[in-house]
């Protein structure tokens, strides 16, 4: 678990996570109060009747194992001059999850799930639990803006990677030319149409080459591509309009579809597009 410090008050508190979830150092929070008798002042809390109920009605909704027979015992015997309890015995007896105990030279001592170090700090001085509540939220500010900074740089770095990637196959973006004998073929759609002319295969050739890929063979064109496309298609609405057979038609697309990948590949508008 890798921890994590702030400073409230002149009074550094540790912090970590687990399961996702934030855990604050009870010890340095009552270290605030009294640094030689942290001890003594979480049991002092933990005696409470009104933080015995806090503390089952917290496990209540976050632990499906909390044992609430003997939450019950320990709610009955709260405020009584004679009842003590410990966090670790309050561990043991509940199968609490809210507070946990840590031993060991450095970072031993007694976390709580937040919702709980705040209570317990409001307790403290509510003065202290604001400013506790304050410093928190500014790591967390902190941590999400760090978050996506990183992300920011891995999507550069994918389009740079991408970038790379093109210009490495550029020589292989320029469409084949169709025979008559490919021409001849009759297909189903004029989708399939475009996309033979230029992508020198249909759809369905293309996703049982790509069993993986997401989405479909339009969505993984290039820049160039998706603008030869257009213009296939303005090309095709007229040869349709003109009665012009789909053979003849797959021909005319290809030639056009050679010639303008060629001058697409190489113009430094459409260059720019790609940033």
């Amino acid at each position: 678990m890798k921890r994590k410090k702030i400073h409230v008050k002149g009074t550094q508190i540790i912090l970590f996570q687990q399961n996702e979830q934030d855990y604050i150092s009870l010890t340095d929070i009552a270290r605030h109060k009294d640094s030689e008798r942290t001890d003594y002042i979480l049991q002092n809390w933990m005696r409470r009747r009104y933080t015995i109920e806090f503390l089952g009605l917290w496990e209540k909704l976050y632990n499906e194992n909390f044992k609430s027979i003997e939450f019950d015992g320990f709610k009955n015997q709260a405020g009584l001059n004679s009842f003590s309890l410990t966090p670790k015995r309050w561990i043991e007896k509940t199968n609490a999850i809210g507070i946990i105990s840590k031993s060991g030279r450095y970072g031993g001592g007694t976390y709580a799930h937040k919702d709980i170090a705040f209570e317990f700090a409001s307790w403290i001085s509510p003065e202290f639990k604001l400013f506790l509540i304050k410093e928190f939220q500014r790591l967390k500010e902190e941590e999400s803006e760090r978050l996506k900074l990183g992300w920011d740089i891995k999507r550069n770095l994918a389009k740079i990677n991408y970038q790379v990637h093109t210009d490495a196959v550029q020589e292989h973006l320029i469409p084949k030319k169709i025979t008559k004998q490919q021409a001849r073929f009759v297909y189903a759609s004029e989708a399939d149409v475009l996309n033979k002319a230029l992508f020198g295969m249909v759809a369905k050739e293309w996703r049982d080459s790509n069993p993986k890929a997401k989405g479909n063979m339009r969505d993984h064109a290039t820049v160039a591509q998706l603008v030869c496309l257009s213009n296939l298609e303005s090309l095709n609405a007229v040869f349709i309009r003109e009665g012009t057979s789909q053979f003849e038609r797959l021909l005319k697309l290809n030639e056009i579809a050679i010639i303008q990948m060629k001058s697409l590949s190489d113009n430094p508008s459409i260059k720019k597009l790609k940033n």
